[in-house]
């Protein structure tokens, strides 16, 4: 089968939610290149790939467009609120070109081998479906949940886990997915439904998904990403005035009185935001967020750390360490540390073990010790891409 009429369609319409941060993974950046670029290149560099269309959140639209910046493409397509569907739609979008092969390929995917889409595309010449596979190396333990008991092992000699690209005759694929209706994340599986004939072929270690956070260690290794320490120290004080309840590391605690400000007044969260903001040398909470500005009045602070997260993993860093000490008579923070330990590590996308929270009086003295006012102070230990000195 003349290869000329092999299309590409990238599904790169998901928000990789398990990383923690409103940055989708496919757009954070590798030796400071988009995910989807370093997949798009690969494919770009193919001989034998022609048309290429890339599946999206119209909602992610910007952040699209600067990850292709200078690439002749057409233009992407509106992605589903499932994957089946955003392959579907893509699909479709595809008709007018009359591939006669696509092949279908996850974004969060980045090191896509060569031999890898040889091997997909010989093998839709005996079979309408392909997919590069690697036999478990592990042994297979079944059990209800990861802590509950084993409830027996697998056989693994018949099991191969599957990647993408996977490989399809264009017609055949377009009417498994109109047949069916079903989302699936293996599109091969639709054809195995049906009945017809899917080939494994040789996968690759180097193709595997991006979906946690040691994945990314692991992808910013691969793609020669030297990272450097950074630190940065935040600092924050909020006086106390008439109320029932405050904020406190994304915690509300009912107390006698309220730490009064122009947000939510966390003074927790906004001393890590600083810290953050400094390990990136990008200014403060109040540059970001000016208190002068309405739309911010009783906003959550949770929402000025979540930026300074994204603004880090924007460009190409990660967090790695967060310690903050909240000072104060009242209330007493050992009974909540473990829920603020919670709330800080979902916001930064980051294991509990990860985030320190401590607690000291200031034996009376000062405005705290007054019960005048609570402060906070933090640090915040970032990894970024290395820069000449």
């Amino acid at each position: 089968m003349p290869r000329s009429k092999t299309a590409l369609l990238i599904v790169a319409a998901g928000r990789g939610t398990r990383l923690g941060s409103e940055i989708p993974k496919q757009y954070l950046k590798l030796a400071g290149v988009p995910v989807l670029r370093h997949a798009l290149d690969r494919f770009r560099a193919h001989p034998e790939i022609g048309t290429i269309r890339v599946v999206i959140d119209p909602a992610h639209r910007a952040l699209y467009e600067a990850a292709v910046a200078g690439l002749d493409l057409r233009p992407p397509v509106e992605g589903g609120a499932e994957r089946g569907q955003s392959v579907m739609n893509g699909l479709r979008a595809l008709v007018e070109d009359a591939p006669e092969q696509v092949l279908v390929h996850d974004a969060a995917r980045p090191f896509v081998a060569g031999s890898v889409i040889d091997r997909v595309l010989a093998a839709l010449d005996e079979a309408p479906g392909a997919i590069p596979a690697l036999p478990v190396a592990d042994t297979l333990k079944r059990a209800a949940a990861l802590d509950g008991p084993v409830e027996g092992t697998e056989d693994r000699n018949r099991l191969f886990r599957a990647q993408t690209p996977q490989g399809f005759h264009f017609k055949t694929l377009l009417e498994a997915h109109e047949k069916t209706q079903k989302s699936t994340t293996d599109d091969a599986a639709l054809l195995e439904e049906l009945g017809l004939d899917v080939r494994l072929v040789e996968g690759d270690e180097t193709l595997f998904k991006i979906t946690t956070e040691d994945d990314l260690t692991r992808a910013e290794q691969m793609a020669g990403t030297e990272m450097e320490p950074r630190m940065g120290t935040g600092f924050d004080v909020h006086r106390l005035g008439p109320g029932e309840s405050i904020m406190l590391c994304g915690i509300e605690i009912a107390h006698d009185r309220t730490l009064i400000g122009h947000s939510d007044a966390d003074v927790g969260l906004h001393a890590i935001t600083d810290a953050l903001l400094g390990a990136i040398a990008d200014g403060d909470i109040g540059s970001h967020f000016p208190p002068s500005d309405p739309q911010w009045k009783g906003a959550a602070s949770d929402r000025f750390l979540a930026h300074a997260r994204d603004l880090v993993l924007g460009r190409g860093g990660r967090i790695t360490h967060i310690d903050v000490t909240l000072i104060c008579e009242r209330p007493k923070v050992g009974p909540h540390r473990p829920a603020m330990r919670t709330r800080i590590a979902e916001i930064l996308g980051l294991s509990e073990g990860r985030v320190s929270v401590k607690a000291t009086t200031s034996e009376k003295l000062g405005f705290t010790g007054r019960g005048e006012g609570i402060a906070a102070q933090a640090a915040a230990t970032v990894l970024l891409p290395a820069e000449a000195p």
